[in-house]
């Protein structure tokens, strides 16, 4: 323990760990002037060149946290995904090329996690109000009404000291000490499988399997896919009696990865052997302490949503615990987290679980029935479809939490598309969230979405005024404030807003900072919603008026 006299560091917040999740967190709180400490146990970035899927939501969550170039430098977009059989026959395809879900990024890709990691922490560089600290771990922690006190250790010289946050949010994996310092339990299991994950780098000549490639051999099951900026990885299930130093062995190594890359162009950079896990937190939270990522859920690997699922946390969390700190909402908000985000991270172990069933047949007989029935489901095309196109990924909705009448209802509680938009400022098409800011935003047509003076105070929000595809941006008016409010004008490049707003039978709509939709504004009444949305945030307003609607779509 620190000598008594030692000043005890205070922070609004503290993350443990520094990984993507830990890192991106952080960027994000970063964003939003909050005051963070992130502390990570290792001093170094990690070892392991893992490949992590990225998908849309992923990337535009990156692009909130301002880092979505660097990130996507270094991303390998898939175009196809292939299910083959012992044969090397293709059972099922998923045409990922072909799948826009709307959010304005490709729909999967492939990030090694050092380079990833290196990007993350680098944007932290950005805010001199947020400190990282390597080799320093979490040793104990204590919670009283006001914050929680850390105890913190150097990992090198096992010198301590204390710090004061007024959250913690424990980003610290699997195996995760935030979870166990707060005594919270898991519920969940192991796959008994082990597998051998394979990465490398490989000459464009030596790549013999060009899609990412699922093999579903009920002798060995496999993975393989190239990744980004020259790398390769592979995955294969050990066999009854199988070890891992005689799979790590190179003229093992060689005969596994011959069918997919010429051996003597691949260099081995990895060769870890790893049994996934299976499980969720029994809860998020216990008062001033959250977790995230891994360590409130871990998810079978096979729909690639590990990481994903982390980073949907920390953009949920993040603008929550800004706002709080801010004393531009109620705690009471940050109970929404677990609302929302546990039954989407359930859905998406479910749907992992399932798939892995199918991926992962033992048994001949097993594995001739399942090809069979892929083969005649996908003659009927509802069903090719729905699998041609990912379909059966589950879509970024929220069932109940902080929205309009506190559950999904229409397009209430969906993530809301994000299209190309101009306006007089950026006159050349761009990102949607680029023109929205990082707050609350109303969207919509003219008088709709159109600020009163003085009729909304808190939350900040920026008025965001829709005009029809092919109005000329440079005759748009340039952002300017309006009672208190920010109002920007931007045209509706390819429509879809506008096609949006007409499928949901509304004028406007008020998106979340995390652009979730939270509700829809009847006409002229934008006064009416912002009290409505300060009311649920804890803060009413003084002008009274009826909630804001939660009208359906058809």
């Amino acid at each position: 323990m620190p000598p008594a006299q030692e000043k005890v560091h205070d922070v609004d917040v503290a993350v443990i760990g520094c990984g993507p999740v830990g890192a991106l967190t952080a960027n994000l709180l970063g964003a939003r002037g909050v005051r963070t400490l992130v502390v990570e146990r290792h001093a170094s970035p990690h070892g392991r060149p893992r490949a992590l899927s990225c998908d849309d939501e992923a990337l535009r969550i990156y692009q909130q946290a301002g880092l979505v170039e660097q990130v996507s430098r270094d991303t390998h977009t898939v175009p196809v995904a292939e299910y083959v059989n012992r044969a090397g026959r293709a059972v099922a395809t998923v045409a990922l090329a072909e799948v826009d879900f709307g959010l304005g990024h490709p729909p999967l890709g492939f990030v090694d996690q050092r380079p990833l990691e290196q990007t993350l922490r680098a944007g932290l560089g950005r805010f001199g109000h947020v400190d990282l600290r390597l080799g320093v771990e979490l040793v104990a922690l204590r919670q009283d009404a006001e914050g929680v006190t850390l105890v913190l250790r150097d990992v090198i010289t096992l010198e301590s000291r204390m710090v004061r946050a007024r959250y913690v949010l424990g980003c610290d994996g699997a195996r995760s000490t935030t979870r166990a310092a707060t005594g919270i339990g898991v519920v969940g299991s192991s796959y008994a499988e082990p597998w051998l994950e394979i990465s490398g780098d490989v000459a464009p000549d030596g790549i013999r399997v060009e899609r990412t490639t699922f093999v579903c051999d009920w002798r060995r099951p496999a993975f393989a896919s190239p990744g980004a900026k020259g790398s390769y990885r592979m995955a294969f299930m050990l066999r009854p009696g199988e070890t891992a130093d005689e799979m790590r062995r190179p003229e093992t190594i060689g005969a596994l990865v011959e069918p997919y890359v010429d051996p003597s162009r691949f260099a081995v950079t990895g060769a870890v052997v790893s049994t996934y896990h299976h499980f969720v937190a029994r809860q998020w939270r216990v008062g001033r302490v959250f977790l995230l990522g891994d360590a409130a859920h871990r998810i079978p690997p096979f729909l690639g949503q590990g990481l994903c699922g982390g980073l949907r946390d920390a953009a949920n969390l993040s603008w929550k615990v800004a706002l709080v700190l801010a004393g531009a909402a109620d705690p009471t908000l940050l109970d929404t987290y677990e609302i929302e985000r546990r039954p989407h991270a359930t859905a998406m172990a479910r749907t992992s679980a399932r798939l892995g069933r199918v991926f992962l047949v033992r048994s001949r007989s097993a594995a001739w029935l399942r090809d069979s029935a892929l083969r005649v489901l996908q003659t009927v095309p509802r069903i090719r479809r729905f699998v041609r196109h990912f379909e059966f990924k589950p879509l970024p909705a929220y069932p109940t939490g902080l929205m309009a009448g506190g559950r999904c209802d229409g397009g209430v509680g969906t993530m809301f598309p994000q299209p190309r938009v101009a306006t007089a400022a950026r006159p050349a098409p761009h990102l949607l969230d680029e023109a929205l800011g990082a707050g609350f935003a109303v969207l919509g047509f003219g008088g709709a979405a159109e600020p009163s003076r003085g009729e909304w105070r808190e939350p900040a929000v920026r008025f965001a005024v829709v005009h029809r595809a092919g109005t000329a941006p440079e005759g748009l008016p340039p952002l300017r404030g309006d009672g208190g409010a920010e109002r920007v004008d931007l045209v509706d490049v390819d429509g879809t807003i506008s096609a949006w707003l007409r499928r949901h039978r509304v004028e406007a709509v008020v998106l979340r900072p995390d652009r979730f939709v939270y509700g829809v504004v009847p006409a002229g009444g934008t006064g009416r919603a912002g009290h409505a949305l300060a009311t649920a945030l804890g803060t009413p307003q003084s002008a009274p008026g009826p909630p804001v609607a939660r009208r359906s779509g058809t």
